[in-house]
């Protein structure tokens, strides 16, 4: 089987879960035997190395242009101003998807099976790329434009989802609560939608040893946005400190909240309690988790959260958002509704003062993750295609 798979982001060109994930599957598909061709927007003046270790049949295909990860307008607008390649690049965001998608679908031709477009900024290029080989179009949605703006979408790219998803032959949805999003603000047929779970990348990740702090540890890790609810785990920092003062918080990620998570935290009167690092990357991620006594995702609108696994992965039990996809698979954990800071405050520090609640979530999780592997999530994607397949 050979697929051609359009994403917007692939390691080392990531932000965010969305390409550790498309490098997952990607992985996991390569190990049972897919021929896939990746193509992926990248800036050429980074250049860095694509690592395709353990991928014998996969090539990534790059193509120049400004496209990041989790873009606004505001950003590409900004990018092109400090780049000064109006006269290269599409004039403002969505001019630059549509020269992407006549680009990426320049890569299509007849010896593909199947046509795969993760996310809203490749969908364009997936239609195209139907129409020329004439094979089934799969649309991966990791997550929706009303998951990532708070329920306040871009109506453009709503539109484009839209188009790609009623496009599609197949909807593939990284959760349950996904699924029923897409239903919901799409009316997109529930037959039409396939849930796959995402598994974990753990070859070569080794586990640091445990070095914390002098005092219990709080980690929030991942982008400071809307979506990821980063101001409701500092009013649940505010609620345990005024209980424990020896409590550390920090809090990993960046992005456009977070000046007013920083200023919350100083009108709350915690800045000294908390640290923010800013963006964190490769060992850096593993080295943040094996300082941290528990992590906490208080995500508002979470697809999935593959961090909760990371966390899992490296030994830190978590808290996690109901409002979250992993909640729906991953047992060894507590969960609390991302508003309820009393509830979340509550948790941490009960856990924090008995610690055999820690011990045992990192006991029972060391089990659990075993499950959460790169061929489960391939095998499922493979029998979907089967679906489509003539």
């Amino acid at each position: 089987m050979k697929i051609l798979m359009l994403g917007w982001e692939f390691p080392p060109y990531k932000t965010g879960g969305l390409g550790t994930a498309c490098y997952g599957l990607t992985k996991g598909m390569s190990k049972e035997g897919v021929d896939i061709t990746f193509v992926v927007p990248f800036d050429p003046g980074k250049g860095e190395f694509v690592n395709l270790k353990g991928m014998t049949k996969t090539k990534v295909e790059r193509i120049p242009s400004l496209l990041t990860p989790y873009q606004t307008s505001a950003g590409y607008d900004a990018c092109m101003n400090d780049q000064g390649a109006q006269e290269v690049y599409g004039w403002n965001l969505f001019a630059e998807v549509e020269r992407y998608s006549q680009l990426a679908a320049g890569f299509a031709d007849d010896s593909f099976d199947i046509i795969h477009a993760h996310d809203w900024m490749t969908y364009k290029a997936g239609i195209l790329a139907r129409e020329i080989t004439k094979k089934p179009l799969v649309v991966h949605i990791h997550a929706t434009e009303y998951d990532r703006t708070g329920g306040h979408p871009n109506e453009e790219i709503a539109k484009r989802e839209s188009e790609g998803m009623h496009a599609a032959d197949l909807v593939i949805a990284n959760s349950q609560r996904l699924k029923d999003e897409v239903i919901k603000h799409y009316g997109i047929d529930a037959a039409k939608i396939e849930v796959v779970h995402w598994g974990l990348d753990t070859d070569d990740k080794s586990i640091p040893q445990r070095a914390g702090w002098n005092q219990p540890t709080v980690l929030f890790l991942g982008r400071m946005t809307i979506q990821k609810g980063p101001e409701y785990f500092v009013h649940a920092a505010q609620k345990v400190l005024s209980h424990n003062p020896n409590v550390q918080f920090v809090m990993v990620g960046s992005g456009d909240k977070l000046p007013d998570v920083i200023n919350l935290a100083a009108d709350l009167g915690i800045s000294d309690k908390i640290l923010f690092t800013g963006a964190l990357r490769g060992e850096d991620v593993n080295r943040a988790f094996s300082m941290a006594d528990l992590f906490v995702m208080p995500s508002v609108s979470e697809p999935f959260g593959l961090v909760a696994l990371e966390a899992m992965h490296n030994g830190t039990p978590a808290i996690i958002s109901k409002q979250s996809g992993v909640s729906e698979v991953m047992r060894h954990c507590m969960q609390a509704d991302f508003w309820d800071v009393d509830k979340m405050a509550n948790l941490i520090a009960t856990s924090l003062q008995h610690t055999a609640v820690l011990d045992e979530l990192k006991h029972n999780g060391k089990k659990e993750i075993k499950r959460f592997d790169l061929a489960t999530p391939a095998k499922k994607v493979i029998n979907a295609y089967g679906k489509v397949l003539l």
